[in-house]
């Protein structure tokens, strides 16, 4: 027979867990203006938070509503612009990098923080275990956004320098002209696949392997191939933990797609070693 003090020590710790786990998130950010904490469920009733609704959310792929607030809210004083960028980085090793000016949107077009609340997680991803707490980068007007610039489970944001002077080994040969498919498939590889890849070793996620070293994979896909990986992962191959999302013609169109894969061939021709 279990002692009554032994049942009252494990209820005490449940109580404990319990309350452990219905504290909210923190949110680490950091700029030239300071490094900050801000608490989830302070947050989640400041005096700008509210409801709002997403016709299309491009985690759960229907209309959601979330209770957010502003991100301006959180980049208040942090000192980022226009030039710069906005790294946000999540628990899983995805890091987005969002172009200054698209952060700092205002109007109908601004991006907003959604809060979990603490105690309540929101429902399971689609084909994924858990939700897309604590935090979550959602656009209710989405123009111009990619699906890869809504970066959830989010731990800490941080202002830095565009990716190609931050890391000059992703950028393409001076030589190109502005309007060289190449130069354009840079800026979607930094806007779809910087994300979850690195390349030359330039980049800070870690979920997928580096697309130019050892070998590009121009090198070991016939561009046929190559194109339906890219639209479509599972339909090439399988393997253990597969993350790679396919990026069908609403997210990548044939133009953005025909540039990024010349992107990798420039890259793959000039394949240099990271500094």
């Amino acid at each position: 027979m279990r002692s009554p003090s032994r049942w009252r020590v494990l209820a005490a710790l449940a109580c404990v867990w319990a309350l452990a786990g219905a504290q909210a998130a923190t949110l680490e950010v950091e700029g030239p203006g300071g490094r900050r904490q801000y608490d989830g469920a302070a947050l989640a009733g400041h005096a700008q938070a509210r409801e709002i609704d997403v016709p299309r959310d491009a985690a759960y792929h229907r209309p959601m509503r979330w209770r957010a607030v502003p991100l301006a809210v959180v980049l208040q004083g942090l000192g980022l612009t226009p030039a710069d960028t906005l790294e946000v980085v999540a628990t899983d090793g995805f890091v987005a990098q969002l172009p200054g000016a698209l952060a700092l949107r205002t109007g109908a077009g601004q991006p907003w923080l959604a809060v979990e609340p603490p105690g309540a997680p929101w429902p399971a991803l689609p084909g994924k275990a858990a939700g897309p707490g604590p935090f979550y980068i959602v656009w209710p007007v989405a123009t111009g956004v990619s699906d890869e610039q809504w970066p959830y489970a989010v731990a800490r944001m941080a202002v830095r320098e565009p990716p190609q002077r931050r890391w000059p080994q992703i950028d393409v040969a001076a030589r190109l002209p502005a309007d060289d498919p190449a130069r354009r498939g840079l800026s979607v590889f930094v806007a779809q696949c910087l994300a979850c890849h690195t390349l030359n070793g330039g980049g800070a996620a870690t979920i997928g392997p580096d697309l130019n070293q050892p070998m590009s994979p121009v090198d070991y896909f016939q561009p046929a191939a190559l194109r339906r990986l890219i639209r479509d992962p599972a339909s090439v191959r399988h393997w253990p933990g597969r993350a790679m999302p396919a990026f069908g013609p609403q997210q990548l169109d044939e133009r953005a797609l025909d540039d990024l894969i010349a992107y990798l061939r420039h890259m793959a021709q000039g394949r240099r070693a990271a500094p």
